[in-house]
């Protein structure tokens, strides 16, 4: 009952946000804007940074609303315009690499380590990959996009996008480790 109450205001708040209602506008920013700010920490790791680039998207979001079908998740519709948003700001403030060679290749052996990590502990990681794994690995991981979209939204190969979420798995994985160790140390 919860959720059909939620998406009826969510519906009711876009209307009056189309009819350049301020008061509703402010109403979907405030409600959405917490999540749509962390996501796009994900993406880029100053805050400030971050900021700006959540307001130009929710500036889309505001300017694009009428083309919002009502088809699926609203949320899910802000979420693509952030994304996007975060790309295109990471494409003109940086050149990041993309690569697809495998240096020092070595297999993940899965369950080799019982891990156990805070999730504040987790995303403090992914900020600390270098970017090219870290794009890739929001949008593969965190957002849901397979190989081949994201080949065609970062103009790479598939290939490409498989070997930066490897390496951001693999670095994952050994400051994991690496945490885990000091800790054990300290015990």
């Amino acid at each position: 009952m919860l959720k059909v109450i939620q998406i009826n205001q969510n519906t009711e708040l876009i209307k009056q946000s189309l009819q350049n209602n301020r008061k509703a506008q402010k109403k979907l920013y405030e409600k959405f804007a917490p999540k749509m700010l962390n996501l796009c920490a994900y993406y880029i790791k100053d805050i400030q940074q971050s900021e700006e680039v959540m307001l130009n998207g929710f500036l889309k979001v505001f300017t694009k609303l009428n083309q919002f079908s009502n088809k699926g998740s609203f949320e899910g519709w802000i979420r693509k315009i952030m994304v996007f948003e975060c790309i295109s700001y990471l494409r003109t403030k940086n050149k990041y690499l993309f690569t697809d060679k495998i240096e020092n290749y070595e297999p993940l052996v899965e369950n080799e380590v019982e891990l156990t990590i805070a999730v504040e502990e987790l995303h403090n990681h992914i900020k600390e990959l270098p970017e090219g794994c870290r794009i890739i690995f929001n949008m593969y991981v965190i957002e849901g996009y397979k190989h081949h979209e994201i080949a065609d939204m970062l103009n790479i190969s598939a290939g490409t996008s498989k070997t930066q979420l490897f390496r951001a798995r693999k670095a994952l994985k050994e400051m994991i480790s690496l945490n885990q160790k000091k800790y054990y140390e300290r015990s």
